[in-house]
């Protein structure tokens, strides 16, 4: 039975998550969108919720891998890798929030109450309004969170420190009215109280009313330790385990034992990727440890890889990718190409001029979400292919 201490499966993985964000974060329109695409609008689980913490739970197997070579010890220089990359991935964060905001103001030429200097002030200026957090400072504070648990603690507990993060998390949700869409919610309340109402996400009631509430919440990134924990254990199950079935059958059974109890416990306690809910945590996880498994099997085992050539282009520069994706959104949705009789975007002219020509609404929106994954695909892949690596 071959044998392997790098799995391409991990890789592969982490290239079918940044490619699933992408797709599901750019549809050509927000109001035609399959279900299977769209987030759950409050308790429930879609498709769409398992990409960014598959992604998450990825992270933690290759935290192993990277806190290994400090021997699981906290120390100056492992401390200070953790900090510069946290500090990096939460400012790159800010960073695109911001670009986001300039883009949308400065480019708003159809705002005729506003000279263009006017709204370039306003637009270098946002931070009246920036949003304070968002997916890529979760994955910076969850990062820094578990790295440090792991460095402090006897790095075989993890699993213990992860049950009683979601333990006590779970307690809090339930005492804090954590499953109510509302300002009650203790979620809501220590995000409005720290960073405001302007600097938190908006999100659409069924009504179409908005609602400050951050589904990236400072409070709901505490059980993201533990998610980042969990996925650290199967990294040490990869890394402990060298005959890649043994490998496949303990990542199995921890991914089974994690789906069903979760599943179990979700009577009590509702799948909620908004609040990132203790059962969210464990079904996650458990469906992301499944599906490492039979990547595993197919790519690693099998030797069936040549069909996952396309996701290794995004999982070698896998945050790269991502901002890359996030970087392009914005300016294919605020650039314009036709001011008169109105303004049209470099997304509105593929959209609605190209796409809607022929297509109905859904698919073409469809279209244009799988256009601009394959957009991104061809820059992840020249780097692909010329072997450059940028690490953030």
């Amino acid at each position: 039975m071959p044998t392997t201490n790098r799995l391409l499966a991990l890789d592969v993985m982490r290239g079918i998550t940044i490619s699933g964000m992408i797709l599901v974060n750019n549809p050509g329109s927000w109001g035609h969108i399959f279900t299977p695409l769209e987030h759950a609008s409050w308790n429930g689980l879609t498709p769409t919720d398992l990409v960014f913490p598959f992604f998450m739970f990825i992270m933690g197997v290759s935290t192993y891998f990277s806190l290994k070579k400090y021997d699981f010890k906290f120390s100056s220089e492992a401390a200070w890798k953790i900090g510069k990359r946290t500090l990096v991935i939460f400012g790159i964060g800010l960073a695109l929030g911001w670009f986001g905001l300039f883009c949308r103001t400065t480019l708003d030429f159809g705002n005729t109450e506003m000279t263009f200097s006017e709204r370039l002030m306003h637009g270098l200026l946002p931070f009246d309004r920036i949003r304070a957090l968002g997916v890529m400072q979760r994955l910076a504070l969850s990062y820094f969170g578990a790295s440090i648990i792991i460095l402090l603690i006897n790095h075989k507990k993890v699993l213990y420190v992860a049950g009683g993060i979601l333990v006590a998390y779970l307690a809090i949700l339930l005492l804090g009215n954590g499953f109510d869409l509302s300002e009650n919610n203790v979620i809501n309340i220590v995000d409005r109280a720290l960073f405001g109402v302007n600097h938190m996400y908006k999100d659409t009631l069924p009504d179409g009313s908005l609602f400050a509430f951050d589904p990236e919440g400072l409070l709901s990134t505490l059980p993201c330790f533990a998610h980042v924990l969990l996925g650290f254990y199967v990294g040490k199950i990869i890394n402990e385990v060298k005959d890649n079935s043994q490998r496949i059958q303990q990542i199995f059974i921890f991914g089974t034992v994690l789906l069903f109890a979760g599943f179990l416990l979700s009577y009590g306690c509702p799948i909620n990727k908004k609040v990132w809910s203790t059962t969210f945590v464990m079904v996650t996880c458990g469906l992301g440890s499944l599906l490492l498994a039979l990547l595993i099997w197919i790519i690693d085992i099998k030797g069936y890889a040549r069909w996952s050539r396309f996701f290794e282009s995004f999982g070698i520069n896998p945050l790269f990718m991502y901002v890359l994706g996030a970087f392009l959104s914005v300016l294919f949705g605020t650039i314009p190409l036709v001011m008169s009789p109105e303004v049209l975007t470099i997304k509105g002219f593929i959209y609605n001029d190209l796409l809607l020509s022929w297509l109905p609404d859904l698919w073409a929106s469809l279209a244009f979400a799988v256009f601009f994954v394959m957009l991104n695909w061809i820059f992840g892949h020249i780097l692909y292919k010329k072997q450059v690596y940028i690490k953030i």
